[in-house]
């Protein structure tokens, strides 16, 4: 039986480790192509062979700041030069330095905003040219759950991730009848190795079990969610199923947020 996203080509970003690595590998298990993009060409290298092995899936590594000018056009180019077209994108690359908002520094601020709205909003206009082309799209963005709940010492990271939902809403209106669909998944406190970079990002080691423990707090299933948890909502999103929403924010969330 065909898998959900056969025949479809898909951009991944942010998809050497943690939760775009486990995207990267469910949508080539439902049968997608996938370029796999991220500041690491290394990591995102081992990443496309893993997968193209266990999955049979066709796979290309990418590597970028996707934050800086011309980077996500480049990364698109590569797409569509190895694949021939682009079906769906998803914005995963992100990442910013937790901490409490008077603690911030200029660098900190900007890598932050760089790293989860920028990133975002290049990848999703270099893109949209070739979809619409096509009639033809799915964008998908990583958002997170605490734009709705304010997880403590998170205001910086909210202003980011909140750009990222509310750039949804207008670019979901603007291309609805062009066959392009946009949507957020918001996952709640996700629970990485530091591999995969959910701990460098964090600050210090009690800081980080700090923000972990509060995190958890407010999940009534009292548990992180999952690289997989997340990757399942993505898959849903980026499939034809999904093809009458759009402009919508998906909460992984374990209901620390309700309605």
């Amino acid at each position: 039986m065909p898998g959900r996203l056969a025949g479809r080509t898909a951009l991944v970003t942010g998809a050497g480790t943690g939760i775009g690595r486990a995207i990267a590998e469910r949508f080539a298990d439902e049968g997608a192509e996938v370029a796999l993009a991220g500041l690491d060409p290394a990591q995102c290298e081992e990443a496309a062979r893993a997968i193209a092995a266990s999955a049979g899936a066709a796979t290309l590594a990418l590597g970028g700041d996707l934050s800086a000018p011309g980077v996500a056009e480049d990364v698109r180019d590569a797409t569509l030069r190895r694949f021939g077209k682009l079906d769906v994108l998803v914005n995963n690359a992100g990442g910013g330095v937790i901490l409490p908002s008077l603690e911030h520094t200029e660098e900190t601020l900007r890598r932050t905003i760089e790293n989860n709205l920028w990133t975002a909003l290049r990848c999703t206009l270099a893109c949209i040219p070739a979809m619409r082309e096509r009639g033809y799209g799915r964008v998908v963005n990583v958002g997170a759950e605490s734009v709705r709940n304010g997880l403590d010492a998170h205001a910086v990271y909210n202003a980011a991730k909140g750009g990222v939902h509310a750039m949804v809403s207008g670019f979901a209106r603007e291309f609805a009848r062009d066959g392009l669909t946009f949507n957020v998944v918001a996952p709640s406190y996700v629970a990485l190795p530091a591999a995969a970079g959910g701990d460098a990002r964090k600050g210090s080691p009690s800081r980080l079990a700090s923000v972990r423990e509060r995190a958890v707090e407010y999940i009534p299933m009292g548990r992180a969610a999952t690289p997989a948890d997340v990757a399942a909502a993505v898959l849903f999103l980026a499939s034809e199923e999904a093809g009458f929403i759009t402009g919508q924010v998906l909460s992984v969330n374990g209901g620390s947020s309700m309605q």
